[in-house]
């Protein structure tokens, strides 16, 4: 993927702080992209809090080796790739430092065999620490979206995360802010209203301070809706894009999907020089 040739667009989906919803920002993101005809694949990066496996319906599930890699569990229609799937146990708690974790992510990019990848989608752990900063080593052409919430803590941790990827020369293509607001509607009039639950203004406000301190244009590219459909989907393994795709939240994220796609580039059509005789 660290290829100057490759094809794969690769996005980080990183956080200041935890708890701001990236792990489901980005598996619903993944069926996003692959409802529109990519070729998608998901490295959860969150080594200690890894959460992929379990909203994607595959927490109990193990990868098959064959001979020298490692075959990525598939399931709707995307390939991932998680360290909780590589644990003996499901339960066993990851107490690993500096070292331990770079030799990880090393293996999850490079002994699993991913195939062709449109995109290559990895969960980060909030923060910047060892494993943003070995990413940042190992990926350096990888894509960044910031993703916060509206209150002006999360706000400004969420620049900190952006400012260490561009540290780490990457690019920050965008924020995104979950939990924007609460659609209501009155059961009296029949009105919809918006409550702006943890504030207003903190996406924005990120997206602005990093287009200054970075030097180019930082957008804000979506705001999420708050809704307990894509809470309860995500425990349930079965993510908000793929099962109620009308929902506001899902559309959203259908909307930042077809937004990454545009700008991105796509294996589609391309001839990529392979022959099934090998000649």
């Amino acid at each position: 993927f660290a290829q100057p040739g490759s094809l794969t667009t690769v996005i980080a989906v990183a956080s200041g702080k935890g708890g701001v919803g990236k792990s489901s920002v980005t598996v619903n993101l993944a069926l996003a992209l692959a409802a529109q005809g990519r070729t998608v694949g998901v490295l959860d990066a969150d080594i200690y809090g890894h959460s992929v496996p379990a909203m994607l319906g595959v927490a109990d599930a193990r990868p098959t080796a064959v001979e020298d890699m490692i075959m990525p569990v598939p399931t709707h229609g995307l390939k991932v790739i998680s360290i909780g799937m590589l644990k003996p146990r499901r339960d066993q708690v990851v107490a690993w430092r500096g070292p331990i974790l770079d030799r990880a992510l090393t293996q999850m990019l490079a002994d699993v065999y991913w195939g062709d990848l449109d995109y290559l989608l990895l969960d980060l752990p909030p923060g910047t620490g060892d494993v943003a900063i070995s990413l940042g080593q190992k990926l350096p052409n990888a894509e960044v979206l910031v993703v916060t919430t509206p209150q002006t803590a999360a706000a400004e941790v969420a620049e900190r995360a952006g400012t260490m990827a561009s540290m780490l020369n990457q690019r920050v293509i965008g924020v995104v802010e979950n939990m924007s607001y609460l659609e209501l509607t009155c059961p009296h009039c029949g009105e919809t209203h918006r409550e702006e639950i943890f504030g207003a203004g903190g996406g924005a406000d990120v997206a602005r301070t990093l287009s200054a301190r970075l030097g180019y244009p930082v957008p804000l590219l979506a705001q999420i809706p708050l809704d307990a459909r894509l809470r309860a989907s995500g425990d349930s393994g079965t993510p908000l894009v793929g099962t109620d795709p009308e929902q506001p939240a899902a559309r959203v994220l259908a909307d930042l999907a077809g937004t990454l796609a545009r700008r991105g580039r796509s294996l589609l059509g391309r001839q990529l020089g392979l022959s099934p005789t090998g000649r």
